[in-house]
């Protein structure tokens, strides 16, 4: 009876983190835009918000897991790599891209149709048998995507906006891959810093950062019919909207599933959507929003399906699960 008791309260803990990084995540749109609008390329902003999330986290690993943290991140290396390359540094630059672009709903969309993208990968890529449902989650996705872009009036939504919020959905699809082939191996601190410290280097090459208009900062940045201060934006993006969400949701995954962590990450697009109305008075039209949930629902379906399905695993040394206590008390 304990120990259903205790698995229970561990699912309810991670679906409280799972809700929580949601909500903190679905604020990095409209605070991004206010940037963007004031003179950071999407790049830059991006490159922003994990360079500060990466000084923050390091120093954090340093004081809470010490060398054995830092053990276990070089024996599991590679797929922190492709965590930092995929799930932060192209999920986020690609995201905002396309928010820059279009309606920070459909772009939080368009990123969500991963598990779109995961079926594709099992069943064409590692030639694994998925569920029929899987099948018809992806034809339900497609359907709500084209009702988003109103595909019969000849796509007028932007071009590069639209590919760059597809790649996002790619990007964030591994995301939640490699967090649950990375449960027991990493926690979410050390997988959070090391991802946001590839991140940064990665980006530093792209976003350029020396041409970033750093006045702005400083000055009162208009958001919607609002205003603050761009510092307050910078803040938001780097300490909620990064290191508290991506800490959130990584300790949901490793407590539920990657298929139960990305099925309650939904709660993102509501959330986006409900900040970009608040802040940025930023509304879909009434085809828009039946085809968003229309995406839901086939996403949905799909994510399901997936999680019934047991990919190849990813190669973990054997020696990373003994450099590290990953009891869930230490998170």
């Amino acid at each position: 009876m304990q120990g259903a008791q205790g698995a229970a309260r561990t699912k309810s803990v991670g679906l409280g983190f799972a809700v929580f990084s949601a909500i903190t995540f679905g604020g990095s749109g409209p605070f991004a835009k206010a940037l963007i609008g004031a003179g950071f390329s999407p790049e830059q902003a991006a490159w922003l918000r994990i360079v500060g999330a990466a000084a923050l986290l390091v120093p954090l690993v340093l004081i809470f897991r010490g060398s054995a943290g830092l053990r276990a991140a070089r024996a599991s290396w590679p797929q922190l790599v492709l965590y930092g390359l995929t799930g932060i540094a192209g999920c986020q630059t690609l995201f905002f891209i396309a928010a820059s672009r279009l309606p920070v709903g459909v772009a939080i969309l368009l990123e969500f149709s991963g598990p779109v993208l995961v079926v594709a990968w099992l069943k064409f890529g590692q030639k694994v048998a998925v569920p029929r449902s899987a099948a018809l989650g992806v034809a339900i996705a497609l359907v709500g995507l084209a009702t988003v872009v109103e595909i019969w009036s000849g796509v007028q939504l932007d071009l590069i906006g639209l590919l760059a919020g597809l790649v996002a959905a790619a990007c964030q699809a591994t995301y939640f891959l490699l967090i649950d082939k990375l449960t027991g191996v990493a926690d979410p601190l050390v997988m959070t810093a090391a991802g946001s410290v590839v991140g940064a280097v990665v980006l530093t090459a792209i976003a350029v950062p020396w041409g970033i208009p750093w006045h702005t900062l400083t000055d009162t940045i208009a958001i919607g019919q609002r205003s603050a201060p761009g510092w307050f934006f910078a803040a938001w993006l780097i300490v909620v909207s990064t290191v508290v969400a991506y800490l959130a949701g990584a300790a949901a995954v490793q407590r539920l599933s990657a298929a139960v962590g990305g099925a309650v990450a939904y709660v993102e697009v509501v959330a986006a959507s409900l900040f970009a109305w608040i802040l940025l008075d930023e509304t879909l039209s009434t085809t828009q929003i039946v085809g968003g949930v229309i995406v839901l629902l086939g996403a949905f379906v799909a994510q399901s399906s997936v999680g019934k399905v047991v990919p190849p695993e990813l190669p973990i040394p054997d020696s990373a699960t003994r450099d590290l206590d990953l009891d869930p008390a230490n998170l």
